[in-house]
């Protein structure tokens, strides 16, 4: 599952293709993905200007001129190709249409945008822009973990007197949105802390560690996708799953990277997810 970096380079890529340009044609070649597309979705978006182009959370919004918001999620699978357009140093010519190509955008500025879900658990949607954050697939979230509303105190608030384990906790879309598996890990990792600790027993020195090095992490790992689009070499203009240098995430096994150590790297499963730490510099 493309994680909140990964949704964020996604965004960025398709920028140039987007943003500022309106929607001449909207193919929509089946009745839904995951759940159903909106009703009458081609006609509401073909002839929509695109005024805006943000994330929240694993989301992608599109701000249309009709104060319409296009919600889109790339489940499991679901990859965004462009084609038309200059993205980072490189141009790609439209493909012929593929088994898995759902949803085509044909844009003013003449990039074509290509939703293609193999498994098909990705979602697209439409809400009322001034009432977007409503809707089912956002509602609840909590604050963006680069935003100002992601503190130190939110944290001690949301983890006093809990059990859950930590990694868990900073897994609840409802005290943090956006953080996923991977970056979890790393972030762990990165502090020290083991991923099974419950939440109640990391004091406040331990907290105050955690909320930097998770915007250190998800900004890295960003600046990592950003980088890797002036780079970009695959035929298919395929955008948003780019490697990463983790250090503790699928390395099972290995030393451990962090200076003076000498561990090695283990995995557990939490909640049917791999978990990755090192036991000897993770307490």
């Amino acid at each position: 599952m493309p994680e909140l970096p990964e949704v964020e380079t996604v965004r960025r890529g398709l920028l140039p293709a987007m943003e500022g340009e309106v929607i001449e044609q909207a193919e929509v070649r089946r009745d839904g993905l995951r759940w159903k597309f909106p009703e009458n979705m081609t006609a509401r978006l073909t002839g929509a200007r695109v005024n805006a182009l943000r994330r929240r959370s694993k989301y992608i919004l599109a701000d249309l001129d009709t104060a319409e918001t296009l919600i889109i999620h790339l489940g499991m699978s679901g990859r965004m190709q462009v084609s038309g357009v200059k993205i980072g140093d490189f141009f790609h010519d439209h493909q012929e249409q593929q088994k898995h190509d759902h949803v085509v955008l044909h844009m003013s500025g003449g990039g074509r945008v290509t939703f293609n879900d193999a498994r098909r658990f990705g979602a697209m949607d439409l809400a009322t822009t001034d009432r977007v954050q409503e809707h089912k697939m956002l509602a609840g979230l909590g604050p963006e973990p680069l935003g100002n509303d992601f503190h130190e105190d939110l944290l001690k608030e949301k983890f006093s007197g809990r059990k859950t384990p930590v990694k868990l906790a900073l897994l609840d879309q409802k005290i943090v949105a956006g953080l996923g598996n991977i970056y979890v890990c790393e972030v762990l990792n990165r502090v020290g802390i083991v991923p099974t600790r419950p939440v109640g027993g990391i004091d406040a020195a331990e907290i105050s560690t955690l909320v930097p090095a998770i915007r250190e992490v998800l900004s890295e790992a960003i600046e990592a996708g950003g980088s890797s689009l002036k780079d970009y070499r695959q035929a298919d203009g395929e955008l948003g799953y780019f490697q990463h240098s983790f250090k503790v995430y699928g390395r099972e096994g290995e030393a451990c990277q962090t200076p003076g150590c000498g561990g090695e790297i283990s995995r557990i499963t939490q909640s049917g997810r791999s978990t990755f730490f090192c036991a000897q510099c993770q307490r």
